[in-house]
């Protein structure tokens, strides 16, 4: 799938994103400030998250409940020095949970993603607006 989208209509790019059923471990690439944690939290709640989402980037991962009490994982691995230190936090629990798992900067820790995976690649056009290609 891609699209291409400004940031008012990301409430309708997750319901798309949702609806091409992708695997519930999504790895977002794109730049610093080009609207991973924006989509992510658009996903949240289209998943039905019912509290406040926010960038875990000083706790690595932030979890969330549903309103039918599933769970969703968000994750940005940006400061981590190591694999290793991914697997201290336990990382493979999540992972291997069954539940969504959202990950911000997955190339830090490339030998750990599971190979059922999908990606959200992101990137700014130059007028401002956003093309999203999901693999």
């Amino acid at each position: 799938m891609e699209i291409i989208f400004s940031i008012d209509e990301i409430q309708k790019v997750a319901q798309k994103i949702i609806a091409e059923n992708p695997k519930k471990i999504i790895l977002f690439q794109g730049n610093m400030g080009v609207g991973k944690t924006t989509l992510i939290k658009a996903l949240c709640e289209q998943l039905g998250v019912i509290s406040t989402t926010s960038s875990p980037t000083f706790s690595l991962v932030n979890e969330y409940e549903t309103a039918n009490n599933q769970f969703v994982y968000h994750f940005d691995v940006y400061r981590l020095k190591s694999e290793a230190e991914a697997l201290d936090m336990g990382i493979d629990d999540y992972l291997y949970s069954g539940n969504w798992c959202f990950i911000e900067w997955a190339e830090k820790i490339p030998n750990l993603i599971p190979e059922e995976h999908s990606t959200i690649n992101l990137t700014q056009t130059i007028d401002g607006k956003r093309h999203l290609r999901l693999t």
